[in-house]
This record gives structure tokens, sequence and C-alpha cells, in this order.
């Protein structure tokens, strides 16, 4: 009799022990919470249209990648809506300056349409073609080497963001019409980019050669002496990657470069978390800012989520980086969905505030959640 006692006793403790282990484990992201979020994004936006130069510049490119990452994680058609009444309205154009990367970022969600609508001829990609093929083929100053500016313009992609811009693109329009040629383009522009602006000691992109050190006087330096890098140019630069990682041929010999790229930036980015989850727009000299930066760090979020999903990063690691990440950048969204904490339009560290917010800051969240809800 005693024995059956101390056994039932043994059973009953056991069980609350698990029972509280279990109470005690942290439950993670609510991705109802999440949807949630993301859906009052979108409202948002849409209802307050923004644009740097036109509704086809490279601000609409970053917005509606993200709409179309956020349709691709959820399959709600307020996305597809969003997407389709966009591209119709455009007309399905390109912005007009063939050699620059930036107004092309628009195509990325063209591109996802016609992959993924089902509707035959709705989509008119030949504006696409005809910007990629003049972009690549056609002379221009930059690539020249005619433009000496101090900005580094010696090359196509002169500038770290245009790593965002363009290659998702040239990579997604490879895919869709089994042309591998583009992709071998787009390979060469952007070791030209890799081999001009990464610093291999920091792991990370300087925006352009401004803030490339010569070892002078001359070089630009935060307050406290370290290199400038900034936020979200380096978000561009890793977002990017997961993009391009997203619909590269498991088998493209190149791949390998990029894999390696994503990972020791990721490794970097998460070296750099600040204790709150959200990165600064300075790198190197966060004190520098009280709070943190939304487009920057949905950027990341969005990038490391894609790796812990993807298996290319380490998921215990990595995941508990993002959550915190997430749990942060929902906080900046207001009540009525607009995303704040977005340094504006800038190519350099600068503030951000509650009341600062920009459509491709609204992107950067968009996917960021779409990878969250993806997250085991």
């Amino acid at each position: 009799m005693n024995k059956t006692i101390l056994t039932l006793l043994a059973v009953v403790l056991l069980f609350n022990c698990s029972t509280a282990q279990k109470v005690a484990e942290p439950k993670g992201i609510d991705k109802a919470n999440v949807k949630t979020s993301m859906i009052k994004a979108l409202e948002w936006q849409e209802a307050h249209p923004i644009f740097a130069i036109a509704p086809t510049d490279w601000t609409a490119g970053a917005y509606y990648t993200g709409v179309a990452r956020a349709h691709k994680a959820t399959k709600d058609m307020m996305y597809m809506a969003a997407l389709k009444n966009q591209g119709y309205w455009n007309d399905w154009q390109t912005y007009k300056r063939l050699h620059h990367a930036d107004d092309v970022a628009i195509s990325y969600s063209y591109l996802y349409i016609d992959m993924t609508a089902g509707r035959k001829n709705f989509v008119d990609l030949e504006p696409t073609k005809k910007f990629l093929d003049a972009h690549l083929y056609e002379d221009d100053v930059w690539k020249s080497g005619k433009d000496k500016s101090k900005m580094g313009k010696n090359i196509l992609w002169w500038w770290c963001d245009a790593l965002f811009m363009a290659p998702p693109v040239l990579n997604l329009y490879a895919k869709h019409t089994n042309q591998p040629k583009y992709l071998d383009e787009m390979h060469k522009y952007y070791m030209e980019t890799y081999n001009q602006l990464y610093d291999e000691e920091e792991r990370l992109f300087a925006r352009d050669m401004r803030y490339v050190w010569q070892g002078t006087d001359q070089d630009e330096k935060e307050p406290n002496g370290k290199k400038i890098f900034w936020s979200r140019g380096n978000g561009w630069v890793l977002s990017g990657l997961a993009l391009i990682l997203d619909d590269m041929p498991q088998d493209y010999k190149h791949r390998p470069f990029y894999e390696n790229l994503f990972k020791e930036m990721a490794s970097r980015i998460l070296e750099l978390q600040p204790e709150d989850g959200l990165w600064r727009t300075s790198l190197l000299c966060p004190e520098a800012y009280e709070h943190g930066e939304v487009s920057g760090s949905g950027f990341y979020t969005f990038a490391l989520a894609w790796g812990v999903n993807n298996g290319m990063l380490d998921k215990a690691k990595y995941q508990p980086a993002v959550e915190k990440a997430w749990e942060a950048l929902a906080k900046c969204q207001h009540n009525d969905g607009r995303v704040g904490w977005v340094q504006n339009i800038g190519a350099f560290p600068e503030p951000a505030s509650a009341n600062s917010w920009q459509n491709f800051g609204t992107g950067a969240f968009l996917m960021a959640g779409s990878e969250v809800l993806k997250m085991k």
C-alpha cells in the first residue's frame, strides 16, 4: 500500500514538474498577431501612397517586394489585389533611367504576379526585358569609368543599395524565362560591387566609395572613430541575398559564393544586434542613437529568418534574435497600422522618429513578417 502511494506521488510530482517546465518555456511569436499587423500595415500604406520620383521608382519597388513576399507566405488575396492594382496602373513599366539599378526594382513584383497569379497575358514583361537588356548590354557613363565622382561611380552598381534593386530581379527573370545568361550577367556585376565595397574584416558593405577607408586623414569616421557602415545599406544587401538565394538554382556554379557571403554577413549582423532587438542606423556607432530603426532592422529580420527557415543558419543561435527583433518591430507600428521609426531617404546613418515613415519601411516590415510566419 505504501509503495503504491509513493509511486502515485512520484508520478504526480513528475507531471507537475513537467507542466511547470512547459509553462516556463517562452511562448514564441503569436502568428495570428503577425498576420494582423501585416494586413494593417498594408491597408495603411495603400491608403497613404508615397514615392520619391514616380510610382515605379525604387521606393515602390521595395514596398511591393514586401507585398509579394507577404502574399507568398500567407496567400491572402488582399496582397495580390494590391500587387495587381499597382502593376495595372503602372502599365507594367519600369522607371526610365535604364542604366540605374533603382529603376527596375518594381519589376520584382511584376515577375511575381506573372509567376503566381495564374492569369495568362495579364502581366506585360516586355518593359522589364527592355530595361534589363539595356541595363546589362548598352554602354553608359558608369560602365565606362568616366565618372570621377568620390562616390566611386566607375562600375554599374557602385552603391550597395543596388544589390537589392537589380540582382533579385535579374535572378527571378532568369528563372522565369529559363535564360541563365541573365544570371551570369548578374554575377559579373555583383562581383564588381563586392570587390569595390565589401570590407572583409568587418564583413559589411560600405554604402559607396566615400566610406571606404584609404588610410588618410580624409577617411570618413563615426564620432567614436570607427568606420561608417549604414544599417539600411547593409540591410539592402543581406535581404537582397536572401531573395537571390531563394530563387537561384541549387546547382548554379556561383551559388556557393552567395551562400558564403550570406552566412558571413548574417553572423556579423547577429553580433551587432542591440539588446532591445533593433539595429541602429549606424552599425558601429549605435551609442549615437537612442532608438532603433525599422527599415534596416526589418530587412535583417527577414534575412535571418529566411536563413533559419531554409536551413542555412543555425536555429538555436539565430531564432531568438529574430523573435526579439520582430517583437521590437511590432512595437514601432502605430495603432492605425502605420510603421514608424523609419529613416527617411538617405545614404548614410541619420536619426529616425516614431512618426517618420516611408513605403520601403513598410515593405521591410512585411518582408520580416513573411518569414517570421514560417518559423517553427
